[in-house]
């Protein structure tokens, strides 16, 4: 399927809060290593924005509480029949793991990022408009210009205190996105519309096209239905849903 671009809408806070944070973690892993200051810029507003989500909400509860789920989901599993136990054990000593970590985590998550102060200086000037220019944070114009081999050490140690949540969060968002086999689909003039069963309820929807397709998606919807209208980009101008019959791989993910 690597000649497919994907779409995916979070049918509940908890899924729209770890696409985000995979998002954002995924900005600092492609920037970071990169030795301009301007990559580093960009990988400092990544982590900038990771250490806000965490100040928002106490997300590690709702992590265990997931992890949690998923491992009893999967406890039940195991007693079906004609089960791939070997795969279905790897997972759950996955999931195993992560509790663990995520468990001996202290206090809340990012706390000790939360009360950086250097880091804390550049998260609130960047609510201003150029507000961490040269002039405005010194401070940091002195980091950013530091050897790259110092400044990978001190974002490599930011970034440490996030990795347990990282790889949970992963690992969550791995098992929803394979928790159902995608099916074809058509959209009859750009919209396409379905009602979720609510005994097996969704927590995600994925859209699948060929890069070569022309057309974006625009999935709207909560845990009873979800629709998608097939819009074409205009250069100038409001997209515009598409006339003809629009064919898809949709996957409901449920689990």
């Amino acid at each position: 399927m690597a000649d497919l671009i994907h779409f995916e809408h979070p049918l509940n806070e908890r899924i729209r809060t770890f696409l985000r944070l995979e998002h954002l973690f995924m900005q600092v892993d492609h920037f970071r290593p990169l030795a301009d200051p301007w990559s580093n810029r960009a990988a400092i507003e990544g982590l900038l924005s990771i250490i806000s989500i965490f100040s928002r909400s106490d997300l590690k509860t709702e992590i265990l509480k997931e992890l949690e789920r998923h491992t009893g989901n999967l406890e039940r599993v195991r007693q079906q029949p004609g089960v791939d136990m070997q795969a279905l054990g790897q997972v759950l000593d996955d999931l195993e793991q992560a509790i663990h970590q995520v468990y001996r985590l202290d206090g809340q998550i990012a706390r000790r990022l939360r009360s950086n102060e250097f880091l804390n200086t550049i998260l609130q000037r960047s609510s201003i408009p150029g507000g961490n220019c040269n002039f405005d944070l010194p401070q940091y114009h002195y980091w950013l210009n530091q050897p790259h081999e110092i400044r990978q050490t001190q974002m490599s140690d930011w970034m440490q205190e996030l990795h347990p949540v990282r790889e949970a969060v992963v690992l969550l968002l791995n098992l929803v996105r394979n928790s159902n086999l995608p099916s074809q689909e058509q959209a009859p003039q750009g919209l396409f519309q379905r009602t979720l069963d609510s005994s097996a309820p969704a927590q995600m929807v994925r859209v699948s096209l060929p890069r070569s397709e022309t057309v974006f998606t625009e999935i709207s919807g909560n845990k009873h239905r979800f629709s998608v209208r097939f819009l074409e980009s205009i250069d100038a101008g409001r997209p515009i849903q598409a006339t003809r019959d629009v064919d898809f791989l949709l996957t409901a993910c449920i689990f």
